[in-house]
């Protein structure tokens, strides 16, 4: 007789399937109007902003959306050495499934507690989101905010990150960061680069660190308006595709985004608070912001490679796990 987990999972596969015949006929757009289709499990009253009451209570940016799914429990039982954010839209199912079965597999490492999860906004398509509902019912790694789900709002989907460690997950040691499209090289994050067995560390912040300016081509997807950022300079900042955090940061950021100018472009406005906190962030070459031809001696060097597809995703992993004894 199959199980509970099985009969679950085939119940999502039919409900992507038919999902992705209703998103294949044409239909009108439309505006998202009331509220979602889908009952929401809300976080319990006096949980939305409990870390942060000492918060001045007029902010610029204030960060009031609800969450319609939320994970609050998941750090109860034990504080995580690792928590992994990992940035992702509705319809990358098959990513988030690679990456459950792959390198985001919390149970990899029997002596080091890692948590998951998968950061989303709201989508405009109702079926959309009872999609990732179901999805959450049954894995339970889903953080849902009630904002729009689109590039612009990617600062907000990270804000929400943040905010969430900060909230329920405050004694966590370390942060990952990251995309549905980066393959994360585990080992040599955690037992090479974060060290399960050294004291923790404070203010901590690394990743593939980038020295630039804003682009005022108007055609660029990086586009920057004078207006919103003036400045000739960013300050430096780790790309948006994998950085790594001490737990202490998550609310240092939070709480100064609430009286900083939002800017859409989520790496570079990290990168603001960041100089604001007077945190700079360490350059490490482990942390790779394009793709990378794979081999299996240049991925065991590495700790993130981008644009992997769900099924690299599982080939790589597969090579990896299963050929330690090779020697590069």
């Amino acid at each position: 007789m199959p199980s509970k987990v099985s009969c679950l999972y085939l119940l999502t596969v039919v409900c992507w399937a038919s999902a992705l015949w209703y998103l294949s006929i044409s239909r009108p757009s439309s505006s998202y109007v009331g509220q979602m289709a889908f009952p929401v499990r809300k976080a319990p009253k006096g949980n939305k902003n409990a870390t942060f009451s000492n918060i001045r209570t007029r902010s610029l940016n204030p960060h009031d959306f609800g969450y319609l799914i939320n994970e609050d429990k998941k750090c109860e039982a034990e504080p995580p050495f690792l928590v992994i954010l990992i940035s992702t839209t509705h319809k990358e199912f098959d990513a988030r499934q690679a990456i459950r079965e792959t390198w985001g597999d919390e149970s990899t490492f029997p002596d080091v507690r890692v948590v998951t999860l998968f950061l989303l906004g709201r989508s405009t398509d109702a079926v959309l989101n009872q999609m990732v509902e179901q999805e959450s019912q049954i894995f339970h790694d889903v953080v849902v905010e009630d904002f729009i789900d689109s590039y612009h709002n990617l600062t907000l989907k990270t804000l929400m990150g943040m905010r969430w460690v900060a909230t329920f997950c405050p004694k966590a040691q370390y942060v990952l960061k990251t995309d549905s499209d980066i393959f994360v090289n585990m080992e040599n994050l955690i037992y090479n680069l974060l060290k399960p067995t050294t004291k923790p560390r404070r203010r901590y912040f690394t990743g593939y660190v980038i020295n630039g300016g804003p682009i005022r081509d108007i055609r660029s997807k990086w586009y920057m308006p004078r207006d919103l950022y003036p400045d000739s300079k960013y300050p430096p900042f780790c790309s948006g595709t994998g950085y790594v955090f001490s737990a202490d940061v998550a609310e240092l950021i939070y709480k100064i985004s609430l009286h900083t100018r939002l800017l859409h472009l989520e790496d570079v406005y990290v990168g603001v608070c960041l100089r604001k906190l007077g945190i700079h962030p360490f350059q490490n070459s482990g942390f790779n912001h394009w793709k990378m031809a794979y081999s299996l001696c240049r991925y065991r060097r590495v700790v993130t490679v981008h644009q992997i597809s769900p099924e690299e995703m599982h080939r790589i992993w597969n090579d990896m796990t299963s050929k330690k004894h090779l020697k590069c």
